[in-house]
């Protein structure tokens, strides 16, 4: 029997002991391994360009390079690693502003043990699960300050209110408000009552249609489109 390759861990972290414990935590499972580590988004980025990883674990507060530049320059490569955002502060805006450039998650750095473990494979098996829940949270305390976009002057009554819902079916807008909302697939099957085979497709064509990278980028455009916020 085939043994699978342990996923490859990449820690971003401007304390050493910060560093140490999440080495110590990662390396003490099976199919995880830490691959390397670096203080700051420069060094990571640096580092990154000559080291395979599978998921980075990215801190926000950072000298020289935060979190959320480094983010958004690694997600930009071919074949870039997945990034789970770790930051000290609940609903952080710099975390926040790393989630819109691309990072798949965001746990604070207090979270247990089994949670942190658990966010490294859901991120790395690329779930469509809007996780932790602390990521939810976070687009709600941010989305007041979220363009509040206005449907054209002239506009049809049902109008698209962006650009980038003008692709949408009416059933694909209406699944997006309630990705926006946080629910996974199955309480989104029991509320428009069909079936979670249906609403898989209709999250797959979201995805296609509007670029998304995965269901936390969903949620933002959900709520930059103003669709989580009126539903």
């Amino acid at each position: 029997m085939t043994v699978a390759e342990p996923i490859r861990v990449f820690l971003v972290d401007d304390q050493q002991m910060v560093r140490s414990g999440f080495r110590m935590l990662v390396d003490s499972q099976p199919d995880l391994e830490v691959v390397g580590e670096a203080g700051d988004g420069a060094e990571a980025l640096e580092r990154l360009s000559v080291t395979r990883a599978d998921v980075v674990l990215m801190d926000v507060r950072m000298p020289r390079m935060d979190g959320v530049e480094a983010t958004r320059l690694l997600v930009a490569r071919p074949d870039a690693p997945r990034v789970l955002v770790l930051t000290t502060f609940d609903l952080d805006e710099y975390a926040f502003a790393a989630i819109r450039a691309g990072a798949a998650a965001f746990l604070l750095k207090d979270a247990a043990p089994e949670d942190l473990l658990g966010a490294i494979r859901t991120v790395h098996a690329g779930d469509s699960v809007v996780a932790p829940s602390t990521t939810r949270r976070l687009l709600e305390q941010f989305a007041a300050v979220l363009p509040d976009p206005a449907a054209p002057a002239g506009a049809p009554a049902g109008a698209p209110v962006d650009d980038r819902l003008a692709v949408l079916t009416d059933r694909e807008r209406e699944v997006l408000a309630l990705v926006g909302r946080g629910l996974s697939n199955t309480e989104i099957a029991a509320e428009l009552v069909v079936a979670e085979t249906t609403v898989k497709t209709h999250v797959g064509r979201l995805l296609a249609k509007t670029g998304s990278r995965d269901r936390v980028q969903l949620v933002v455009l959900a709520y930059e489109t103003g669709l989580a916020r009126t539903t």
